[in-house]
C-alpha cells in the first residue's frame, strides 16, 4: 500500500503528522513522535507579542527612563516556554536531531517588523513555514475585509522574504472560505491548514474574571475542517491539510478523501501518547487495503466538492437534509 503524499512540496511517506504544540518542547518527546512515525514535525507558534516584547525588554535595557511600555507587557502572560531565541534553538536541534521535515510557526495578525523571524526561521533549518493568523474580531470598525486584506498582505510579504513554502493557518471565521482560498492561491500560498481551535474564555461569575480555558478536541470538531477542505479540494493549487478533532484512522480516512494533503493531530497524542500516531498509521493502511485502494493517492479528494456523488451535500442539500431527519 502506497500511502505517500505530497505536501507544501515535500514527498512524506504518508500524511499523519504532529501538529503545532508544546510536544515539540522536549526532545526526547520529538524522538518518540519520529519514532512513531511522524511524517513531518510542526513546531508551535512563536508569536507576534513575544517578539515585539522581547524587543521593548531590549529597548528598555538601553533607555531605562523610557517607561510607557510598562503597562502594556502586563497583558501578555508569562512562562512563554521558549523566547525567540530559544526558538530558534530548539528548532536547530531539532532539525539536526530527525530525518523527517520540520515545520516552523509564527503566530501573528499585523504587518511588522516581526516578520523577519520568518527568515531566521528558515536560516534555523525549516522545511516549511506555517502562519498561524488567529484572530478575534472585536473592533466595530474594522469590517472582514480588512482583516482578510491584512492576512493577504503577511502572505504575499512572508513569500518575498523567504524561500521555504508557507502554510497559512486559518480560523474558521471567514464569510467565505472557497473565495478567502482563492485569494491565498493568487498572494502565493504554498498550503491552507484547518482550522485553528477558538479558545472560548470563560467567566468566573464569583471573582468577575474572564479566565482562559482550554479542552483538548473530540472527533466532533472534524466535520467543520472536512468541510472547508472539501469545498477547497481540487479547486485552488495550495496544499491542503486539516487539523483538529483527528483521533483515529476513520478520521485520517474522512480527511484524505475530502482532499487532505496532510493530516495534523495533538489533543489524540497528548491523552495516548506518541505512539499512538503508529496506530493511526497503521489504522489508516488497513482501512485502505480492506477497501481495496491501492495508494492513497487514489482516495485523496475522491469526496471533495468536484468529484463527490453529491456535490450539493456540501451546500444547502445537507441543510435541508439534517432539519428533514429531525422531523421525522
Amino acid at each position: 500500500m502506497d500511502l505517500s503524499t505530497t505536501y507544501l512540496g515535500l514527498r512524506l511517506p504518508h500524511p499523519l503528522m504532529p501538529g503545532a504544540s508544546p510536544l515539540v518542547d522536549d526532545l526526547d518527546q520529538v524522538r518518540r513522535l519520529e519514532d512513531a512515525g511522524a511524517a513531518a514535525i510542526v513546531m508551535h507558534s512563536l508569536f507576534e507579542e513575544q517578539i515585539a516584547r522581547e524587543e521593548r525588554s531590549i529597548h528598555a535595557h538601553v533607555d531605562r527612563h523610557e517607561a510607557t511600555f510598562a503597562e502594556a507587557l502586563s497583558f501578555l502572560p508569562d512562562g512563554f516556554p521558549l523566547g525567540p531565541d530559544e526558538y530558534l534553538e530548539q528548532l536547530r536541534k531539532i532539525k539536526a536531531m530527525v530525518s523527517v521535515p520540520v515545520i516552523g510557526s509564527l503566530n501573528g495578525t499585523t504587518l511588522g517588523g516581526w516578520l523577519r523571524y520568518a527568515k531566521l526561521i528558515q536560516d534555523a533549518g525549516a522545511d516549511a513555514l506555517e502562519l498561524n493568523v488567529y484572530h478575534v474580531a472585536t473592533d466595530l470598525s474594522e469590517p472582514g475585509s480588512t482583516f482578510e486584506a491584512r492576512t493577504i498582505d503577511m502572505v504575499r510579504e512572508l513569500k518575498r522574504s523567504v524561500r521555504i513554502p508557507v502554510a497559512v493557518k486559518l480560523s474558521p471565521f471567514w464569510s467565505s472560505i472557497a473565495h478567502f482560498g482563492a485569494q491565498l492561491d493568487a498572494a502565493g500560498a504554498d498550503g491552507i491548514v484547518v482550522f485553528n481551535r477558538f479558545y472560548q474564555p470563560d467567566i468566573d461569575v464569583e471573582e468577575l474574571e474572564v479566565r482562559p480555558t482550554l479542552h483538548l478536541s473530540d472527533p466532533h470538531e472534524l466535520l467543520l475542517r472536512l468541510h472547508a477542505v472539501a469545498v477547497l479540494s481540487r479547486r485552488i493549487r495550495p496544499s491542503l491539510a486539516v487539523t483538529g478533532g483527528v483521533h483515529s484512522g476513520l478520521d485520517a480516512v474522512k480527511a484524505v478523501m475530502c482532499g487532505a494533503h496532510a493530516v495534523q493531530t495533538v489533543s489524540s497524542l497528548l491523552k495516548r501518547g506518541a505512539g499512538h500516531l503508529a496506530t493511526l498509521i497503521a489504522d489508516l493502511r488497513r482501512w485502505l487495503e480492506e477497501h481495496e485502494y491501492e495508494s492513497l493517492a487514489q482516495a485523496q479528494g475522491s469526496m471533495g466538492l468536484e468529484r463527490c456523488p453529491d456535490p450539493k451535500s456540501y451546500e444547502r442539500g445537507n441543510y435541508m437534509k439534517v432539519l428533514q431527519s429531525w422531523g421525522r
